[in-house]
């Protein structure tokens, strides 16, 4: 009997509006368009960068009102310092965003997008 292997994850992040994340994501986060279910009114779209994909799910309003705890992703990434600079004039960061060393062996940055799902940008020290 052959072994199971985990091969990729696509997250799910929730949005209100598709279009609006697709945009965000395409022009100020610098990923690409890898499908839509509809060309005009997306609910459900997937966007790449390098070799990560993510989807992105319409979630109806009355949803947002109820307050469901969107997810925090934390991306693997090469350059990390590079990717911080890319970003820094996009108008995605809050402020006091800046890169830092932890305590548990990392050099990272985090923001929200759009629809306050958070983005971890980190390498390995």
């Amino acid at each position: 009997m052959s072994k199971s292997h985990l091969f990729q994850i696509h997250p799910i992040l929730p949005v209100k509006n598709v279009v609006e994340a697709l945009s965000f994501y395409v022009n100020r986060l610098g990923f690409k368009i890898a499908f839509a279910d509809d060309s005009k009114n997306p609910t459900y779209a997937g966007i790449r960068r390098d070799h990560i994909e993510i989807h992105l799910q319409w979630h109806d309003e009355k949803e947002w009102e109820t307050g469901f705890n969107t997810p925090m992703l934390r991306i693997v990434t090469q350059n990390v310092e590079v990717l911080f600079e890319e970003l820094k004039d996009k108008n995605v960061y809050h402020e006091n965003t800046k890169v830092r060393n932890t305590d548990w062996g990392t050099k990272e940055f985090a923001f929200y997008d759009l629809y306050n799902n958070g983005l971890t940008f980190y390498e390995n020290l």
